[in-house]
């Protein structure tokens, strides 16, 4: 079972910045509107949604994540604890 990271902005180069900064790198990517990266291990996403929420006033973009096929959440500063909890205990390894 995977999970999709997708992150959307209509601010051009803000998931390229978002991005580079979370990685430190330079960081290429074809769509500068929208991004997805799939982790096969689900528990994984929980740092890329933790520097999500802490940069959330840095950057324009929304998070979704695909947890089932077509079942997306919107991540938020409202349910961002609630969602990594659900993460850890519907996959807990």
């Amino acid at each position: 079972m995977s999970i999709s990271v997708n992150l959307y902005s209509t601010k051009k180069n803000e998931i390229k910045n978002f991005l580079e900064s979370y990685y430190n790198k330079n960081f290429p990517i074809s769509n500068d509107l929208k991004w997805e990266i799939k982790y096969d291990n689900p528990t994984q996403v929980a740092d890329i949604i933790g520097v999500f929420i802490d940069n959330n006033d840095k950057y324009q973009i929304n998070m979704w994540l695909q947890l089932d096929s077509n079942f997306y959440l919107n991540v938020n500063d409202n349910n961002v604890n609630k969602i990594i909890r659900y993460i850890f205990e519907r996959y807990p390894y």
